[in-house]
């Protein structure tokens, strides 16, 4: 019986400390459970650093979309990146380990975030051929203390994984 490659992988226990561990691809995904992948964009700028946040509707999340079947969850962040920002100088200076939220949409989905670095200040939130209407309708360059207040529980745990990470300051 193959066993998938093991990834890195950084979880938030209780305590709140960061810890790295390695696990398999399909402990990942699970059966019947959803993946999206997406990328916590950092900028960096002279007073540290600002994040890329979209919103939807009332929801601020990071680009991430639905791993397609077959897809390594780094390309499919990369993709989704590109898609819903146009953003396409991605680089990951910090290796490419990963934080994975909790469970979510009753239990179906879960997301994995990459902390990956961008020059690019130009941000496009194109029309989205399925919906007709694009998929977000603000984006926001943030500092990590106005992410942590505009993001919800199970996404903030991502902001904080690649701000210490990426090494930036906490304001």
């Amino acid at each position: 019986m193959g066993h998938a490659k093991p990834h890195g992988l950084w979880y938030r226990p209780p305590e709140g400390q960061f810890r790295r561990v390695r696990v398999e691809e399909k402990e990942i995904t699970g059966k019947g459970l959803e993946l999206a992948a997406g990328v916590v964009v950092i900028r960096p700028v002279a007073e540290g650093c600002r994040f890329l946040l979209l919103r939807a509707f009332r929801y601020w999340d990071f680009p991430k979309g639905l791993v397609e079947p077959g897809e390594v969850p780094l390309n499919a962040a990369v993709r989704e990146v590109a898609e819903e920002t146009g953003i396409a100088d991605l680089s990951f200076p910090w290796d490419r380990d990963r934080y994975e939220t909790e469970t979510y949409n009753r239990g179906r989905k879960k997301a994995v975030y990459f902390a990956g670095r961008t020059a690019q200040t130009e941000v496009v939130l194109p029309v989205s051929a399925e919906l007709g209407c694009p998929e977000h309708h603000e984006y926001r360059w943030v500092t990590a203390a106005e992410g942590r207040e505009l993001l919800g529980d199970r996404v903030r745990g991502a902001l904080e994984w690649a701000r210490r990470y990426a090494g930036c300051p906490e304001g």
